[in-house]
């Protein structure tokens, strides 16, 4: 299949807010559920071990107007809650059976709350996400809670808990799908003139309603096909984008800034998808701690995900899914970090990918991301690190005078080696 062709795929997908492919998901699969997720991180792997669909909620963007959501919320917060409710509201999320709102910040913690109350008779769940950043603790807590959700979610399919076999194959599906997306950035970083900015986000987004399986091949497909290109580099600067983990940027923002001078090599946008690095059942080899802290029943007979990690012969891939997110994802403003290094980890990104500069597009009244610039900038500027910052809506976007500031910074790169 041609790049193009599956772009295409993945444009219709993108708008399509009511869900359809979602829709055709469980019309093929009669009795199974699908639960959405919400914005920055949910193990996708539970769900899909449950018997459920998992679909990543990323707002409407800029295709509907919030007319419902903004009665809900006060002015001074992020737009991407205000979008979910107008989308729930209006019937567009009618295909989910259930939702999962992590811990990623008190919009996200609270919009839980607001659903609870406006989508009565649906599965409402808020998962917490440790902050003891240890297997001891932190994982043990977060192991118990992991086994809690499957469990929970493979009710409303009407099964019985994933055990750990079962849970290993979604998780070796996933980390098979997490290589194909590695093997993308690792072209999007060499030759970044091959694969276009909103292209990339477009595929990942696709990754939101696709079933994993799908998608995987989709990357593979359009990966393959990139290589074929006939384009040459042209004189633009390498830029890595931070602060869009959340609320996303609208589509032709993304245009604005790569047509504007800039090669986007990295990035932070649908960060969940991107969460863990490398795979997570090769952490196994160390298992240890989380699986002992955590081997006491939760709800359940001994024996599966309530019982001695292993006991029904697949490992403890629960605890490798904890180990994961303790020692193996990516440093974000919304993970807790006690040794506040975030600013090294991104200079050490952007050096290893030979970047010119970095680019903060934060949406407005983003707390985590805006908390988090100052300390950043602070040590670009001292590793000499140019860099500019602006601010986005979901559902607008100034789109001229970042192009316009986004200009002037590749232009200065280029004929100064500065911002």
């Amino acid at each position: 299949m041609e790049a193009e062709a599956i772009v295409r795929r993945c444009e219709a997908l993108y708008a399509d807010l009511s869900l359809g492919s979602v829709r055709e998901w469980k019309a093929a699969h009669p009795g199974r559920p699908a639960v959405g997720l919400l914005p920055v991180y949910v193990p996708r792997e539970i769900v899909h071990a449950a018997g459920a669909l998992p679909v990543s909620l990323l707002g409407g963007g800029d295709q509907i107007d919030i007319v419902k959501g903004d009665a809900s919320f006060q002015s001074y917060i992020c737009h991407l809650p205000r979008s979910m409710v107008e989308l729930s509201l209006t019937g567009r999320l009618d295909a989910l059976d259930g939702f999962v709102f992590p811990s990623t910040c008190d919009v996200i913690r609270n919009l839980s709350g607001i659903f609870q109350m406006t989508t009565r008779g649906k599965y409402i769940r808020y998962l917490d996400l440790p902050q003891a950043m240890d297997e001891g603790t932190g994982g043990a807590f977060y192991r118990r809670d992991l086994v809690a959700l499957a469990a929970e979610i493979a009710r409303l399919a009407g099964r019985e808990a994933p055990g750990d076999e079962a849970l290993a194959e979604s998780i070796r599906r996933y980390d098979r799908n997490r290589r194909a997306i590695a093997a993308l950035w690792a072209v999007r970083a060499g030759a970044p003139w091959l694969v276009a900015l909103d292209e990339t986000y477009l595929l990942m987004r696709a990754g939101a309603v696709l079933p994993v399986e799908a998608h995987t091949e989709l990357v593979e497909a359009y990966t393959a096909a990139v290589a074929g290109r006939a384009r040459k580099p042209e004189d633009r600067i390498r830029v890595v984008v931070v602060g869009a983990f959340c609320e996303q940027p609208p589509l032709g923002l993304l245009r604005t800034l790569e047509r504007s001078g800039c090669y986007v090599v990295d990035d932070d946008l649908f960060l969940g998808a991107r969460w863990v690095e490398g795979d997570v059942l090769a952490l196994e080899e160390g298992r240890g701690s989380v699986a002992e802290e955590s081997a006491a029943p939760v709800d359940g007979p001994k024996g599966g995900p309530h019982g001695p990690p292993g006991s029904d012969g697949g490992g403890d891939p629960y605890g490798a899914l904890a180990r994961a997110y303790i020692g193996k994802s990516l440093v974000a403003s919304t993970r807790y970090q006690p040794d506040g290094r975030r600013g090294e980890d991104l200079v050490r990104r952007v050096r290893a990918l030979k970047a010119d500069g970095v680019v903060f597009a934060a949406p407005s009244f983003c707390d985590p991301a805006l908390l988090d610039q100052p300390p950043l900038q602070k040590s670009l500027s001292e590793a000499n690190i140019p860099f500019i910052t602006f601010k986005y809506a979901e559902n607008t976007g100034q789109f001229q005078s970042i192009r316009e500031q986004a200009g002037t910074f590749s232009d200065s790169i280029k004929l100064w080696g500065e911002a």
